[in-house]
């Protein structure tokens, strides 16, 4: 008992001094947040809610079409993307292995929506490209899956095979970019399409961007104000489905990339590779995160699933002899211990990592010592959405839409089991606090009224 409640002590303490969210973050400007952290600590968050009483329940907005692209916050405003189409999109959840694509021929309109923070009214509801999808989706995907960013003054969102846009921020279009099709699916089968995902993100006036598909990879640059490309580095992968992380650590700013065959390191202001590692699951999603000193990869499918952190000065080809060795540039790895479709998130010194299948597993930042590794479902719940955390607690939501809460002290309890009643696939935000999940039909604004 004693022991306990010191952990507990220690993590309150040390707790809300993690990663690159370690002071407030008023605004959660991307996917994932700050730095794709996925962590604000400014406020707590409610533990318990309940959507049918309405308890903690700030507001409920419905948001037409099918998508699963995060919101994001910046004010008192909520922006969401989305595709919408004739009729109810089909979309099938759970935990099944098929690579089957979904051919729809009806025009789609893809929009980008500002709602009120406060009551969750609609601001403004921008067309921004109206067409037949260019490219199909897996059947648990949509045509809508890249989360905006914004800075404030722009936000940018990317459509898919349908370009790159960046409106102001009352809705209206200031440039767009045609990207080429963005046909990203499985790399044994390319007849199966799956759906782009991959986030843009803002940092010093331009836009990152990062395109794994079948053919013409590569990662860009634009400027923010106009549009021009800046850099574009071809790569050479298999398709991925993660967003590039920007990492200002050891004397310089990088892009960091996950992938199969070249995860690695790029210059920010040039492009230049810096550092790559190849191997690992032959299907990327998971985004890289940096804290606490080190860059975490993970990825899953195939022979491994391995669970890396790597250190920010890394330089050349830092491939192991196998998924779980460790070098100059590894500070430590498991070859069977990542995640597949969910962000891991650092926080109080621990690092937790959500399998699709519900197993969390908390490692010691530092040392990859493993803490506890326990199911979060024992029902054959899918898990995609990826966690958040007010520093206190962590969310994580099945596809059914149960939200389990885990504390942050290492050692595994679930404080609290919630339905949000619809299916869930996007990752939430958090802001002023207020915890906001989109379903599969709405945007709910849970916070403590």
């Amino acid at each position: 008992m004693q022991r306990t409640l010191l952990r507990l002590a220690l993590a309150s303490l040390i707790g809300f001094t993690t990663a690159a969210a370690a002071q407030a973050a008023p605004n959660w400007p991307q996917y994932r947040g700050p730095s794709a952290s996925g962590l604000d600590d400014s406020v707590a968050l409610p533990t318990k809610w309940n959507i049918t009483t309405g308890e903690n329940i700030r507001w409920e907005t419905p948001i037409p079409g099918l998508a699963h692209s995060s919101p994001i916050v910046w004010g008192d405003r909520v922006f969401v993307a989305t595709a919408v189409k004739p009729g109810k999109s089909d979309l099938k959840v759970g935990l099944y292995g098929d690579i089957d694509s979904v051919n729809e021929d009806e025009a789609h309109q893809w929009r980008l929506l500002a709602l009120d923070k406060a009551t969750g009214k609609i601001i403004w509801n921008t067309l921004a490209y109206e067409g037949v999808p260019k490219v199909k989706r897996h059947t648990k995907s949509s045509h809508c899956n890249s989360t905006p960013a914004t800075d404030g003054q722009h936000i940018v969102a990317i459509f898919g095979s349908e370009g790159l846009f960046c409106f102001d921020m009352a809705g209206k279009l200031v440039w767009k970019k045609d990207l080429g099709p963005m046909d990203a699916g499985y790399f044994d089968v390319p007849s199966a399409q799956w759906g782009f995902a991959s986030s843009p993100v803002i940092h010093d006036g331009k836009v990152v961007v990062l395109c794994d598909v079948q053919k013409g990879s590569f990662l860009a640059t634009f400027d923010l104000t106009d549009g021009h490309e800046l850099w574009r580095t071809r790569r050479k992968d298999v398709p991925t489905w993660g967003t590039p992380a920007v990492v200002t650590a050891a004397g310089r700013t990088q892009i960091v990339v996950n992938g199969w065959h070249h995860s690695g390191g790029y210059d920010f202001a040039t492009g230049k590779e810096l550092w790559r590692l190849d191997g690992g699951g032959d299907i990327p999603v998971p985004t890289p995160i940096f804290a606490d000193g080190l860059i975490f990869l993970t990825s899953a499918h195939g022979k491994v699933r391995p669970m890396r952190a790597i250190r920010p000065e890394a330089s050349g080809d830092i491939t192991p002899a196998d998924a779980g060795s460790t070098n100059a540039a590894i500070a430590w790895a498991y070859a069977r211990q990542g995640d597949y479709m969910q962000t891991p998130l650092a926080v109080g010194g621990s690092l937790y990592g959500c399998l699709d299948l519900g197993i969390l597993t908390c490692f010691d930042t530092k040392t990859g010592e493993i803490r506890y590794s326990e199911r979060l479902s024992k029902s054959g719940e899918g898990f995609t959405s990826s966690p958040v955390s007010d520093g206190r607690h962590l969310y994580f939501a099945s596809e059914l839409g149960n939200v389990y809460v885990v504390p942050t002290t290492g050692e595994f309890s679930i404080i609290a089991k919630n339905k949000m009643e619809e299916t869930v696939m996007s990752t939430p935000a958090i802001s002023d606090g207020m915890l906001l999940y989109r379903t599969r039909e709405k945007l709910v604004a849970i916070g403590k009224k």
